[in-house]
């Protein structure tokens, strides 16, 4: 793209104000500044608003709970042992984040939680990986979602770590597709006077991004049936869990969520419910009071199962489902932007990051198996620096379930 066409694309717009320093930047500078532009999806913020529906009926999920995985686990487990062997299940790790709330600027997935001795998060979950791996006999594809600002040290964290002893040709890095951020009249932001201000696009552009990046040419030709998708944030993470893929692919469900028994309806956990008939997750900020502290007749939270990203996506229904996009969700944050061309850092809501869900996935899937967990063994956290879901409490819980720091 040259100036003349960005010029001519922005007015089509009226972003032009991007263009603002282009005679202050040297050759570079403007081809960098350029190739962002050429990358804006503008419908994202013309059309953010005009994608959300009035929510349906909410109605609450039956999981497959605790006692009932108990009684059918080994026929759970046998089922998933054997479609992971047949090699027709992939894992998708969300890793984009940077451990910024922990105090450090790089990949949150490389902050150490060990105690008297180094052990990241990168690390404790490919470990978790490898009890599975030990226990079933069977390797599965790994896909690490990067962002822009993480991915060479991503890359170079795991090349650096021997892949903490699993194969590296099953190990696939690619990058997170990105989604503009703009002031309250929708003018979209500069980072510094040669960069858009192109933020992750959520994590619900992980498939997107996966297939983006030319790595669904390994899932087509390895016939990989499912997809496991995970977060960073939990060190007690159970990936590509047998009897979670047995209960989910018997049950003939669309995907299936991990979920815990809330502690509190405060507790800051997007929850599993119906909407309509269809299966949907509410954020915690999102849930109606009224619903949020219904209980049943003994006393129990009735929107009781939170989520902990922890899904399982058939492929073949994953495809289906994103043949309509998804859509954007805007947030109003203090946005560190470019201003009379200065970079400020707002201490209060300036400004729109636009964001997809991956639980705006699990809606259009059709259907969701809900398979509790025990949160002491599957649940750590590691979003806070202190306090609630911290690097104290995950040690905590790490050490509970036997893990050396």
């Amino acid at each position: 793209m040259n100036y003349s066409e960005a010029s001519s694309l922005l007015k089509e717009h009226g972003q032009e104000q991007l263009l603002d320093y282009f005679g202050e930047l040297n050759e570079a500078e403007q081809k960098e500044l350029l190739g962002d532009i050429e990358k804006i999806d503008f419908s994202i913020i013309e059309n953010a608003d005009a994608s959300h529906k009035a929510p349906g009926k909410i109605t609450p999920v039956t999981a497959v709970d605790l006692s009932e995985i108990a009684l059918n686990r080994r026929m759970y487990a046998e089922a998933g042992t054997e479609i992971l062997r047949q090699g027709k299940v992939g894992a998708v790790l969300l890793a984009g984040g940077q451990g910024t709330r922990l105090g450090s600027d790089k990949p949150k997935g490389m902050f150490n939680i060990g105690v008297k001795r180094k052990l990241s998060i990168f690390e404790q979950q490919m470990n978790n990986i490898s009890a599975v791996v030990a226990e079933t006999g069977a390797y599965f594809h790994i896909f690490v979602m990067t962002s822009e600002l993480t991915d060479a040290d991503t890359r170079k964290f795991f090349s650096d770590n021997k892949f903490f002893g699993y194969p590296g040709e099953l190990i696939h890095f690619f990058v997170q597709d990105v989604s503009p951020a703009c002031d309250k009249d929708g003018k979209i932001y500069l980072e510094n006077k040669h960069k858009v201000l192109l933020l992750p696009n959520g994590n619900g552009g992980w498939y997107s991004s996966l297939i983006k990046s030319g790595l669904g040419d390994i899932i087509k030709e390895e016939q990989i049936e499912w997809l496991n998708v995970y977060g960073v944030d939990n060190v007690l993470q159970r990936i590509c869990d047998p009897a979670f893929i047995g209960a989910t692919a018997l049950g003939g469900y669309g995907c299936g969520s991990k979920v815990v028994k809330k502690v509190s309806a405060e507790e800051k956990v997007g929850v599993l419910c119906n909407e309509d008939g269809k299966p949907t997750v509410i954020e915690y900020y999102e849930m109606p009071v009224e619903l949020k502290n219904k209980r049943t007749e003994s006393g129990e939270l009735e929107y009781c199962y939170g989520v902990i990203l922890n899904y399982l996506f058939n492929v073949e229904k994953l495809n289906a489902a994103l043949s309509c996009k998804l859509p954007y969700h805007k947030a109003f944050k203090a946005v560190p932007h470019l201003e009379n061309g200065v970079t400020i850092t707002p201490s209060s809501p300036c400004g729109y990051k636009f964001e997809t869900l991956a639980v705006d996935i699990v809606k259009n899937m059709g259907s969701c198996l809900a398979f509790e967990v025990e949160r002491n063994k599957e649940f750590a956290p590691v979003k806070n620096a202190e306090g609630t879901d911290s690097v104290a409490t995950a040690r905590a819980l790490l050490k509970e379930n036997g893990i050396r720091l």
